[in-house]
Parts: structure tokens; sequence; C-alpha cells
């Protein structure tokens, strides 16, 4: 008989883990609704040093591009209060941007001017499902993926609209035509571009330090080589000193969710051998074992860095927990957030990218199940716990009955570190193997809807696919997808098939 963690808010402990194959996506699916503000929004961590914040900017008409007359929207280059991640929203979440963003920004400590950075606008393929409660709430928008910039405290932007081959055409001269005027053919092009657009400065914040005054967890202090990552799972965040004290109570209920594999408050859960790991999972599953091959194919757990370890607001999330029925494969995706980050910065990236999400974009959680620095190491992502079918919002159309891992880093051009690769690996053996899922293999999925396949399609795909796969788009980038193949044949070697 399938166990079920119900969803609750001050949860100070958990009598079982909810089973992998335990919760149904008809869990409750409600949060406290959240109202924009047009001023600064920020949001207050129990327990932090440094609150983190967003400063939302409207965007202004500029003048129109000089060579073709396009149009423009931005800022002039301006002071503001620290933030370290950029990114840019409108109001019409199904409206896509066809133009182009690029910023630059002042560095705090050395008040130097980056160039300008390109800021990738897809974003309409990431999200929650067609007709879920997070993907109606009223709260959604449209969206850039976010831009990791470093602390900075000026910033100049611009976005113009799109004139190639693929805009709007404008009418030929001597066709019969009245022609258009540089302007007009400015605000034809300014209709390329979506409604309330508004710059996102998001300030990711200090993570909250632990209570008992123990060293904070090594992925915030140690830059790691990101070649180097045992194939064995062996590496990772230990679980002890767990921050103790008074935790609120959406910091309790997140963290009573990985019981019983670390106590409550742990920073991070620690990685097993391949001989512990299938004796927790025999002692997850209780009597659900029976009949069931005495060895499963599942690889060691390897280490993950919690919620706690890379210090999330659980104030800025809704804060019930939705499941799905299963993960029966693994869509893999780049954050496009750029590679200047150190892997000491990661936790900091991630809290940049969570504030985003929910506080900018409108979800209830950071859209991901899982993220991977360029150093190879595991973090928690969308609430729930990390063993439970947890229903994200990063691959539209295809959240159902899967889980999205996200390597931190933008990997068009730049191959991925060899070491996030095998991270992938080693998280997708041991999290498929929890549902019996060969990661070398294939499988049928229902698509709920999305630009490549109609809802209600069955779609034959890898159990490891690339976010392209599910949905017209260039996540995970070209270089990561090329290295699925040892993703998907290394997860395999893992779970000894």
């Amino acid at each position: 008989m399938r166990r079920t963690l119900a969803s609750s808010i001050g949860v100070t402990c958990a009598a079982a883990l909810a089973l992998p194959l335990a919760p149904s996506a008809a869990a409750a699916d409600a949060g406290p609704g959240r109202t924009d503000t047009a001023a600064t929004r920020a949001a207050v961590t129990t327990g932090s040093s440094t609150p983190g914040s967003t400063q939302s900017l409207p965007l202004r008409p500029l003048e129109p591009d000089r060579a073709s007359g396009a149009a423009a929207f931005g800022l002039a280059p301006r002071s503001v209060r620290h933030f370290s991640l950029v990114g840019v929203i409108w109001d019409d979440p199904a409206a896509e941007l066809h133009g182009r963003v690029q910023v630059r920004a002042r560095a705090a400590d050395t008040g130097a001017w980056s160039g300008w950075q390109d800021v990738e606008t897809h974003n309409a393929d990431h999200g929650a499902d067609p007709g879920t409660a997070e993907r109606t709430s009223g709260r959604v928008r449209g969206a850039t993926a976010p831009l990791w910039v470093g602390e900075s405290d000026g910033v100049e932007i611009r976005v113009r609209a799109e004139t190639g081959p693929d805009a709007e055409p404008e009418p030929e001269a001597g066709s019969g035509s009245t022609g258009s005027t540089a302007g007009e053919g400015a605000e034809k092009s300014a209709s390329l571009l979506p409604s309330g657009m508004r710059l996102e400065l998001v300030d990711p914040g200090d993570g909250a330090p632990p209570e008992d005054g123990t060293a904070e967890s090594s992925a915030e202090n140690t830059d790691q080589n990101p070649d180097q990552n045992p194939a064995d799972g062996s590496a990772g965040p230990a679980a002890e000193a767990p921050r103790t004290g008074v935790m609120s109570a959406g910091a309790a209920a997140a963290s009573a969710a990985n019981a019983p594999l670390v106590p409550l408050g742990a920073t991070g859960i620690p990685a097993l051998t391949r001989a512990e790991t299938e004796e927790e999972y025999h002692a997850l599953r209780g009597t659900e074992a029976a009949g069931q091959q005495a060895n499963p194919h599942i690889g060691p757990r390897p280490g993950i860095v919690t919620r706690s370890g890379w210090g999330a607001d659980e104030s800025l999330r809704e804060q019930a927990f939705v499941y799905t029925d299963k993960v029966g494969a693994a869509f893999v995706h780049h954050s496009a957030s750029g590679n200047n980050y150190t892997c000491a910065q990661a936790p900091s990236v991630i809290r940049g990218i969570y504030r985003y999400h929910t506080e900018s974009m409108g979800w209830r959680d950071v859209g991901y199940n899982f993220l991977v620095d360029k150093c190879g190491k595991i973090y928690e992502g969308r609430a729930g716990g990390v063993a439970n079918p947890v229903l994200g919002a990063h691959t539209l159309g295809f959240n159902s009955s899967t889980m999205g891992v996200a390597v931190l880093g933008t990997f068009d051009t730049t191959d991925p570190p060899a070491a996030a690769v095998t991270g992938v690996a080693q998280l997708a053996a041991w999290k498929l193997g929890l549902h019996g899922m060969d990661p070398g293999a294939k499988t049928y999925l229902t698509s709920d809807g999305g630009n490549l396949y109609a809802k209600g399609t069955k779609v034959r795909m890898n159990v490891i696919s690339g976010h392209r796969d599910g949905f017209n788009t260039v996540c995970p980038g070209g270089k990561l997808y090329d290295k699925l193949g040892t993703a998907r044949s290394t997860a395999a070697g893992y779970q000894g098939r």
C-alpha cells in the first residue's frame, strides 16, 4: 500500500519518508496569493543575516535603432541598490519576446562597467503545464532567462525588436503601398515586443547562517575543481551540524520532507555506497519490495545540498507541496544564467534563480527539481523531498511523471565541465532507480500540451532527455545536449546495467 507525505505547514518532524510512488498529483495545490508592486519587492528570511530583495524597474522607450529603425526599450545607465542577477519580465506569460536583450552592469567592488551581455530570451518553454493551478494562478508573467552578473550597483539595459527575416515584413518600395517612415517602422517593430516589460534586479542575499554558529555548508566555502568528482557517489555534503534553534514553519516543512534521510535542519544529505543505497531502498519501500529483485538497479545515492544548505527563503514559495505519480524520465536543462560564477557562489546563484522564479515570474517555487553546478555538486530544487516525485515547472507539457535537472551555466557554445555531466549521471542513476527506470533506455510520455506535441500525444523519448526533446527550444544548449549520451551510459553503469 502506498504511503503519502501530507502537505503541511509547521511540521517539525516526519514519521516516514513518502515513497517514491506515493504522493498524488492531486495533492494540495493552494497557497497564499501574492500581490505585485511597482516598487521594490523585498522579503525577509528568518535567521538570515542579509535578506534578499528584488528591484523592479519599468522599461522606457529609447530612440529607435538608426540602421534598422527597430523599436527599442530600456534604461539609461543608473545607480541602483546592490544586485547580482538580472532578467526582464512582462505581463502576458504566453507572449514571446522577439528581439534582443542586452545589459551591462557596474561592479560594486571596482566601479568598472562590464561589456554588453546578451540575456537569453527563451523561457516560454519553461513553466507549469497548461491548465494546472500554478499556470492559471493569475500571478505568472512572461520572462527572459535570468543572467548572473555578480555583485553590482549600476545597470544599463536595451531591448531591441527583431528585424530579421522572421520579423514582420515591411512593404516593398513601388509595390503600390504607401511605404513606411522610420517612425512607422519602429511602431511596427514595437508590436513585436511584449507589453509591460520590467527590469528585475535580484539580490540573492546571504544564506541563513546556522543558528548554532557552526560552519556553513561546504558548497558555500569551497571552490572545487570542476573536473574532480568521484564516480562512486562518495563526494557530497555531510549531514553533520544541522541548523538548529528556531525554524520557520516553511523551513521545518521543507526539511521534514527529507526525513528519514537526514535529521531536521540538515544542510546536506550525505552520499551512500551502492550497498547502503540498496539497503535504504528496501527500508523505505518496506513490504512493497516483496516480490521484487533482491538487488534493484539503483545507483549510489549522491551527496545533495538541501534547501537549508543553500539558504532558501521558504517564505517565498507556496507552502503546500504538489506531487506527481512517479519519476519516469529526467529532462536536462541549462539555467542560461551564464558561466561567470565560482562554485562557492553557486548557492547564491540558486537563491537568485529561486527568487526570480517566485517573486518575478510568479511561480509557486523554483521550477527545477534539482540543480547541478560546474563542480558537479547537486542541490535540492523544488521543495517536497528529494526522494519524492515532486511536480516541477521545467518542461512545458512534460512536467508530469518527470523531473527537471538544471546545470548552472550556458552551454550553447561552451562545453559543460565533465564534473557537471557526471553529477547529472549520478543523480539520474539514483532517482530514476527509485522508480525502476533504466537511464539508458527509452520510454513513452504523454504531452500535456506544447509547441511540439499536442495535448494527449504519446511520445517515445529517452529516459534521460534534453529540454529540446519536449519543446522547441535551444535548451539545454547544443554542447550540453551532445553530452547526454555520455550521461545515459554513465548513469546506466552506476545502476550496474
